[in-house]
């Protein structure tokens, strides 16, 4: 991990594989919870690749429309049940990938238990996949927020599904690996998490180091 510099994420559903690249090369990383809500973002959706192309995966949230509410206070709504439909396309996407199997267990509770707040449900998530990935890392909570923040490197708008919103990164260099329909696509770099971790298992963390550039 590079020590002496502070990274600032925002919360993330399933992040994809530049957010962990962070996770796995900084130390330092707080993660904003007193930003309002963002639509259309990472918070609560993630990419994964179907057969038929990438698809999004979305957490429905209360009062979805009203972006002057913090993100720690945001519910989830369950009006649908989102929670079954994602796990039938996850196994959809990924039943047939090398290490779907291995990880299934773990990560199938987050489709079958509710959570209140959409940002207690991310750390939850993030927090096992960093115990998955073995990566050692404490991640610390803003205590306020603020639009510039001082010492750090702020990237809460900058890892984005959106083309136009997701900057630039010369410290992320997607590292090729196979993926379920590679033969169909080619290779889909930056997806969720979990593509990397179903087709790749413990040798997802030295993707995520490759990855990184200083």
């Amino acid at each position: 991990m590079t020590k002496n510099t502070t990274i600032l994420l925002s919360t993330a559903y399933f992040a994809p594989v530049k957010y962990f690249s962070k996770l796995a090369a900084f130390s330092n990383i707080y993660i904003e919870q007193h930003e309002h809500f963002i639509k259309q973002t990472y918070r609560n959706r993630t990419v994964i690749l179907g057969a038929n192309g990438p698809v999004s995966l979305i957490v429905p949230v209360e009062k979805g429309r009203e972006q002057k509410i913090k993100i720690k206070d945001l519910r989830i709504s369950y009006d649908e049940e989102w929670q079954r439909n994602h796990w039938r396309t996850i196994f959809s996407a990924y039943n047939s990938s090398p290490f779907f199997e291995y990880y299934a267990d773990d990560l199938k509770p987050f489709f079958q238990k509710k959570t209140t707040y959409l940002f207690d449900y991310n750390q939850k998530i993030t927090e096992t996949l960093l115990e998955i990935l073995e990566i050692p890392l404490e991640i610390k909570l803003t205590d306020e927020f603020q639009q510039t923040p001082e010492e750090c490197i702020n990237l809460r708008e900058s890892i984005s599904p959106k083309a136009h919103r997701n900057a630039d990164d010369p410290q992320f260099v997607a590292q090729p690996y196979t993926q379920v329909f590679s033969e169909k696509f080619g290779f889909s770099p930056d997806l969720s998490i979990l593509d990397l971790l179903f087709n790749e298992g413990p040798s997802a963390h030295s993707v995520l180091i490759n990855s990184f550039r200083e």
